[in-house]
């Protein structure tokens, strides 16, 4: 009994460092674009537009909140992140609820999500609602399509 003991016990002092190094499997596809959705905000958090337009496909477009007009080309959109930098300093987002479905390498992201910046020294918001959709691209999801736009105010 005694020896079955120490072989048990030998073989997990063995295996659990190996543990330590075996790579982080994915919680899944949804939990993956959550991810990058929260990639998303922190970036955006950066007030660098070069961070923000790394998570887009070189295809994407951009229907954004600030802009009547698309963004169909990775300068379009470099300049809509740079402008929104300069106009709400401070930028940041919290997202609200989000629904995510998942089709094979194609992901749509769509909900709500809250801006605050900084204007005058006081922190000002507006909520908005989005959706994203995302391509697989090796490991990563990247944003083809980004629409969002202002949320409406409940009828009266």
């Amino acid at each position: 009994m005694q020896s079955s003991w120490k072989i048990v016990s030998a073989g997990l002092a063995l295996s659990i460092p190996a543990l330590a190094f075996a790579p982080l499997a994915s919680a899944g596809p949804k939990e993956d674009v959550a991810a990058s959705t929260l990639e998303w905000a922190q970036a955006l958090g950066q007030d660098d537009p070069d961070k923000v337009l790394a998570l887009y496909s070189d295809d994407a477009v951009l229907w954004g909140t600030l802009s009547p007009k698309l963004r169909a080309d990775r300068a379009a959109l470099r300049d809509y992140f740079a402008t929104a930098f300069k106009v709400l300093p401070g930028l940041r987002v919290d997202f609200g609820d989000q629904l995510i479905r998942v089709y094979g390498d194609t992901a749509v992201n769509t909900g709500y999500y809250t801006f605050s910046y900084i204007r005058d020294g006081e922190t000002r918001i507006f909520p908005a609602r989005y959706s994203f959709t995302y391509v697989k691209s090796g490991e990563h999801w990247l944003i083809v399509d980004h629409h969002s736009s202002a949320m409406p105010s409940p009828p009266r």
